[in-house]
């Protein structure tokens, strides 16, 4: 059963399909590859209902109701680290959803200040007024449980698969305390990408993207699935051959004008040379995995 406690994926008992991991049954990803729009497209709602906070960092998502009656997880604009989050996390979904892995659906979702006049909280007033416009929203996953590594087992290739995503994005955010990954109808499932893509944060990145782009990733030591991870070189071909630069500049495009702003971001940059940037720090990092993956082989030596 899950249940949220201080916004964190709790669970009562072990999820009635998953074995203990002595017993274990493997996370096995399909075998066909799942079918990805080309080009990428993006769905917009519309947020009519606010249903309750998940009380993450600083954060602070909820779920939320739209107007096609679905359930949606938002991430605000205005929290955090605004729409640089939103950024990452409509970048790095779509590259691991054209990877083949699962990530539940994004939109793009209107928020109306209006809806900020219902909420008694004056903390999340404060939220929803900072975070009119256009945010983030992923479709939320009923039932979903956390995943555990001590409940479950990843098989080699599909934990590969995901390390190699992480350490391609720099994504900081899949470690044993906080693993940001589902179970839901007995599959893997990736949420929470936003603290990815990190050279973003400091201004002066921009000005020398691809060699930023080529520097290790030493925090792949503390992620969740390093241990598991033994086919690192084996998937690395094939992930690299599944992102052509045409797929990446696709995905870049789908960024709002309006989240690529000098005020948004920080830069003065147009909206057009951030794309073409984020294109160019993508492009880069992919052709040199050799040095990621390296670093990745080194960790996991000293981790035995």
């Amino acid at each position: 059963m899950l249940r949220y406690d201080a916004g964190v994926y709790q669970t009562d008992c072990i999820h009635p399909l998953i074995a203990t991991r002595a017993n274990a049954e493997y996370i096995i990803p399909s075998t066909s590859r799942i079918p990805v729009p080309h080009p990428p497209t993006i769905r917009t709602v519309n947020v009519t209902r606010y249903v309750t906070p998940l009380r993450e960092g600083s954060s602070l998502p909820a779920i939320v109701e739209a107007d096609d009656d679905g359930l949606y997880v938002l991430k605000f604009r205005g929290a955090g680290q605004g729409v640089k989050a939103l950024i990452a996390e409509l970048i790095a979904g779509e590259i691991a959803r054209t990877l083949g892995l699962r990530v539940p659906e994004i939109v793009f979702a209107t928020l109306d200040v209006e809806l900020s006049r219902l909420e008694p909280d004056p903390e999340i007033q404060d939220l929803l007024r900072a975070s009119a416009g256009l945010n983030l929203a992923i479709d939320y996953l009923p039932g979903a449980v956390a995943f555990n590594p001590v409940v479950t087992a990843v098989e080699s290739r599909l934990a590969s698969q995901i390390v190699w995503l992480d350490i391609y994005l720099t994504n900081v955010d899949r470690t044993p305390r906080n693993a940001n990954l589902l179970v839901w109808h007995k599959n893997i499932w990736l949420i929470d990408h936003g603290a990815s893509l990190y050279f973003h944060h400091v201004p002066q990145n921009w000005n020398s993207v691809e060699a930023v782009s080529r520097r290790p990733f030493e925090q792949v030591k503390d992620h969740i699935l390093l241990n598991e991870a033994h086919e690192l070189a084996a998937v690395d071909e094939e992930m690299r051959a599944s992102l052509p630069h045409e797929r990446l500049s696709e995905i870049v495009r789908l960024i709002p004008d309006e989240w690529l702003t000098g005020a948004a971001v920080g830069t003065e940059f147009s909206a057009e040379d951030l794309r073409r940037l984020y294109t160019a720090f993508l492009t880069e990092r992919l052709r040199s995995s050799n040095i990621f993956l390296e670093e990745a082989r080194r960790a996991r030596e000293r981790s035995v």
